[in-house]
């Protein structure tokens, strides 16, 4: 395509599976063997009317006009990977899953944002080499036009790692190509408590890279840790500014690498400090052993357990939090810990990480309406203003009222909610005054 699709789009995402340890095991054919694979995957898709508008690494990030062409086109790709020789190339054939959805997303500088990509792209990850899932927008589009020897195999309503609504997704299921993969690899494959969100998660890019870096390192020696690993990472920030909804996404995107879960221990109810070991046993479900303390039992059960603990709003209870914090990463060696408080838990070996508020443009010097809708804090009020009704957008003749809100709630995540929520009842104009 010349321009890249706009409206209502149907993006592919695809990636190739386990290919890190292809590189490592076969340095030099993988190089012959991914300049193959882009090049199918370049000309399929635009032989198919798609726009690839993003590699990264592996990854191909495609849009197109229609959905029934994505399908095509992934169809296309499956059986072409399928049937390559990658023998003769000296590695072992590469297996691509792919995520279909459709849906609205904002196009500038050549790249897509918004809500409807990280969707996709969390439906991708949720598969396995080989694997295609579609949403249930593309499902419905596509399914009274299916080629021949080609369906739809239903599997369920599940919740992808935005922790926001679940999905219900279907897997591309043809004759001529594997369709027996392991479970999907969705939140409901893996043990934790993560609680469903009624919001979608705006921003922290940045943030969010950081988290997963240092707790996706694996344990290390304290010498390591100035390279910036650790085994108990602590945000920081005041009141409002997210620390527990990117703890929680956090959690919900390490998941995979925490065999026996992520477990969140939510300490804003409790006021007694000698509770604290109770509220972990409680979330984690250890029995009480009579006659024992019960902090014991934690440290028992914990010991061969490799996890990740979410211990939220422990500024309250800073010295209880940080005692039994520094007793279990001394005594557990696989256990993790992100703890959220407005100060840090003061013990060896914690990182802590400010969580900054959301970028705000400056009224003074207002940028253009596309620039204005880029910035973080503006993002989160429009997708909370849209929540609240419906047909808000903004334009030229509100976009000063906007940006003067983000900017004097100092892009505090919390207050541009509470503000959004008003659009229900008053202009924006009448909410910055």
């Amino acid at each position: 395509m010349s321009s890249l699709p706009s409206g209502t789009v149907t993006f592919l995402f695809s990636d190739i599976e386990g290919s890190t340890k292809l590189w490592q095991a076969h340095p030099e054919a993988m190089k012959s063997a991914l300049a193959r694979h882009d090049a199918l995957l370049r000309a399929t898709i635009e032989a198919h009317g798609g726009y690839v508008f993003k590699t990264v690494g592996d990854e191909f990030c495609a849009a197109f006009p229609t959905a029934l062409a994505a399908l095509a086109a992934a169809l296309a790709i499956q059986r072409a990977l399928h049937a390559e020789d990658w023998a003769g190339g000296g590695t072992p054939p590469l297996r691509v899953r792919m995520g279909l959805h459709t849906g609205a997303a904002d196009v500038r500088d050549g790249d897509y944002f918004g809500a409807t990509l990280s969707r996709v792209a969390r439906l991708m990850a949720a598969g396995h080499g080989g694997q295609t899932l579609l949403s249930a927008a593309v499902q419905e589009l596509v399914q009274d036009d299916l080629p021949h020897g080609v369906t739809l195999q239903d599997l369920g309503e599940r919740r992808l790692r935005d922790l926001v609504r679940p999905e219900h997704i279907f897997q591309l299921v043809a004759l001529d190509l594997p369709a027996e993969f392991p479970p999907l690899r969705t939140l409901d494959a893996f043990p934790h408590n993560l609680p469903l969100q009624l919001t979608s998660f705006i921003g922290r890019e940045k943030e969010m890279a950081e988290v997963k870096r240092l707790l996706a390192a694996p344990p290390t020696s304290t010498k390591d840790r100035p390279e910036g690993r650790a085994r108990l990472v602590t945000l920081t920030g005041v009141g409002g500014s997210g620390k527990t909804r990117l703890s929680l996404q956090a959690g919900a995107d390490l998941l995979e690498g925490f065999p026996d879960g992520v477990w969140l221990v939510e300490f804003a109810p409790l006021a007694d400090p000698h509770l604290v070991p109770q509220a972990i046993t409680s979330v984690l479900g250890v029995p009480e052993a009579p006659g024992q303390p019960l902090e014991k039992s934690l440290l028992d059960y914990l010991r061969a357990k490799h996890l990740l603990l979410i211990l939220d709003n422990c500024e309250h209870l800073i010295a209880a939090c940080a005692r039994l914090a520094e007793t279990i990463l001394r005594a557990c060696p696989q256990v993790k810990i992100l703890a959220s408080s407005r100060e840090g838990l003061g013990i060896q070996g914690e990182m802590t990480m400010p969580v900054p508020s959301l970028a705000a443009p400056d009224p003074a010097h207002l940028p253009p309406l596309a620039a204005l809708t880029q910035y973080e804090a503006v993002k989160l009020f429009v997708d909370r203003a849209v929540a609240a009704r419906a047909e808000f957008s903004v334009n030229n003749e509100n976009a000063p009222a906007v940006a003067q809100i983000c900017h004097r709630l100092d892009g505090i995540p919390l207050a541009l909610e509470l503000a959004a929520a008003r659009v229900r009842t008053m202009p924006v104009e009448l909410i910055a005054r």
